[in-house]
C-alpha cells in the first residue's frame, strides 16, 4: 500500500474512531494538507505512529473544550491535572480505537504513549500533515493532525 492509501485509511479511521469514542454530534470539515511548522495554541496530545507508516498523531484544542469532552462523558467538568490527564487518555482512546480499525484494513500501525502539551508549542520536522478539523456540538472545535516523519 502506497502512502495515499494509508493516509486516506488514517483519515477514515479518524473519523471512525472519534464517532465510536465521543458520545456527541461530530461534525467533520474537509481535511487539508498543513506544510510546517504547525502551532498549537493551547492545548494538545501527541502520539507517535509506527508500523507501515510513520508519524505523529495531535488532538489539538483549548482547555475549556477538552474539559467540556469530559463533562459529556463522566459528567463534570475537569481542570488541572486531572484535565491534562484526561486529555491524556482521550488521545490514548482514540489512537488504540484508530490502530484497531486501521488494522481491519491491512495497515499494521502501533503507537507511543502520550504526550499532553500545554501552551504554545511550535513543530517541526514533518515532511507533510493533514489536518482534519472537527465540530463537537455544544462543546468546540477540535484539529486532529497527522504528520508524515520526513524519511
Amino acid at each position: 500500500m502506497n502512502n495515499s492509501k494509508h493516509i486516506q485509511t488514517i483519515l477514515n479511521g479518524s473519523i471512525h474512531s472519534l464517532k465510536t469514542i465521543l458520545p456527541m454530534q461530530l461534525n467533520f470539515q474537509s481535511p487539508s494538507i498543513l506544510s510546517e511548522p504547525f502551532i498549537q495554541k493551547e492545548m494538545g496530545v501527541l502520539i507517535g505512529l509506527l508500523g507501515d507508516i510513520k508519524g505523529r498523531v495531535i488532538i489539538d484544542s483549548t482547555t475549556s473544550t477538552f474539559s467540556a469532552i469530559g463533562a459529556q462523558m463522566f459528567g463534570m467538568p475537569l481542570e488541572g491535572e486531572m484535565l491534562e490527564s484526561f486529555t491524556g487518555e482521550l488521545g490514548n482512546m482514540f489512537a488504540g480505537n484508530l490502530c484497531t480499525h486501521v488494522g481491519t484494513q491491512d495497515l499494521n500501525v502501533d503507537i507511543t504513549p502520550p504526550t499532553v502539551m500545554v501552551g504554545n508549542t511550535k513543530m517541526f520536522g514533518f515532511d507533510k500533515a493533514f489536518r482534519l478539523p472537527v465540530e463537537i456540538a455544544d462543546v468546540g472545535m477540535v484539529t486532529i493532525l497527522f504528520t508524515i516523519d520526513n524519511e
